[in-house]
């Protein structure tokens, strides 16, 4: 394990716990896209499934643990105990525009045709546009707070991270894994105009709006 995989973890989880608070000192799930999450959780649980397996490690068990936790609470808080403050108005992207390609995609391309394989596979084409729901939302409404802006932020240096951590591997391990490379690059492109808004107004201490649709 390298350091970029490391900072990738740590900027993951710290995406998620930003996201936690937010929702827990405001008792409010306002601006948070619930059908994101609902990508999120299923993504770590079919790719979390050699949990019952696989052992690779301590660090690599409670890491899959705890982003497994964090996802299904955060599904609990937005739809559950704190339903009545979620914007389901504009959280009304459609999932099977998404489910649907990427289920399809993970039997067409993958490692090897076995149950696990291909659930991991769907994982991560899913994990690579989980996140649309949520920037759909943003468009829609114009704008996000910035508590929601750095969950996201975080989240995008994730797989930033993850892309060196690729890199490194390839030049250090001759290890190459096209499916999670190609999936992690498209991902990222996606941040790409957030990560341009974020530097240009939020760390500079404004807020993050969008031009309404028309």
């Amino acid at each position: 394990m390298n350091i970029f995989r490391i900072l990738g973890d740590v900027s993951h989880l710290l995406a998620i716990i930003i996201l936690l608070l937010k929702i827990v000192k405001s008792k409010s799930c306002a601006g948070i896209s619930g059908k994101s999450q609902i990508l999120f959780a299923l993504v770590f649980t079919t790719r979390y499934l050699d949990l019952f397996t696989n052992f690779i490690s301590v660090y690599n068990t409670v890491m899959k643990i705890i982003f497994l936790i964090c996802a299904y609470v955060t599904v609990y808080m937005i739809y559950v105990k704190f339903r009545k403050t979620f914007d389901s108005e504009n959280d009304s992207f459609r999932l099977e525009f998404l489910l649907v390609p990427v289920t399809g995609l993970s039997f067409l391309e993958n490692h090897s045709f076995t149950p696990l394989e291909i659930l991991w596979t769907f994982s991560i084409y899913l994990e690579s546009v989980a996140i649309l729901p949520q920037l759909f939302m943003i468009s829609k409404t114009g704008e996000a707070e910035t508590i929601t802006t750095h969950y996201l932020f975080f989240l995008g240096l994730y797989r930033a991270l993850y892309i060196a951590n690729w890199v490194w591997r390839y030049h250090t391990e001759n290890f190459y894994d096209q499916i999670a490379v190609v999936s992690g690059v498209v991902q990222t492109i996606f941040y790409c105009d957030f990560f341009y808004l974020y530097v240009t107004k939020v760390l500079k201490g404004k807020k993050l709006s969008l031009p309404m649709p028309v």
